[in-house]
């Protein structure tokens, strides 16, 4: 399955994907940016890994390449929550810096809002942000969310314990 849209496509992981993964993966400019499991540096076997597992998870796709002329250039997927929060879905994301500040990830973002609300029983997705990653607060901003609140020293990365900027957008907001 595949989204065709004006600048981009979003579509299922392929193991082909991981040369162009591996490129544009590999950067400490992303990694700082994510949870810690999105490791650096980026192998063949982190790329294979991830491709693997992905590709085996079943319809409806919760993860998808952004490819951009014909390449995999970076991912956006959700995680539905359970239980009460079962109607919830965290959004996590991530660009090859080769595109940044383009507008790429707003425009990803609101496609993938759009997708997941006809597709899903999902009525709010959400995304937790590290304090000083202010271009992804930026990007959920632009692209309808609204900042809902920050959790004071919720998380740590690389050593050192932050705040997490908590973004959200519900169905009947969406753009």
């Amino acid at each position: 399955m595949s989204v065709i849209y004006d600048r981009f496509i979003l579509r299922k992981w392929a193991m082909q994907d991981a040369p162009s993964l591996i490129f544009h993966a590999n950067n400490p400019n992303i990694a700082k940016n994510l949870r810690d499991r999105f490791p650096h540096p980026y192998t063949e076997k982190d790329a294979t890994d991830f491709l693997t597992a992905t590709i085996a998870k079943p319809d409806p796709i919760c993860d998808f390449a952004i490819d951009i002329d014909g390449e995999a250039v970076g991912g956006v997927g959700i995680v539905p929550q359970q239980d009460v929060e079962r109607i919830s879905a965290e959004i996590g994301y991530w660009l090859g810096e080769t595109y940044w500040n383009r507008g790429i990830m707003t425009e990803v973002i609101r496609k993938t809002a759009q997708y997941v609300f006809e597709n899903f029983s999902i009525t709010k997705l959400f995304a937790p942000v590290f304090e000083f990653n202010i271009g992804s607060q930026r990007v959920l901003e632009k692209a309808g969310f609204q900042r809902e609140g920050i959790m004071r020293k919720a998380a740590v990365k690389d050593g050192r314990v932050i705040d997490l900027h908590y973004y959200g957008i519900v169905k009947d907001k969406t753009v």
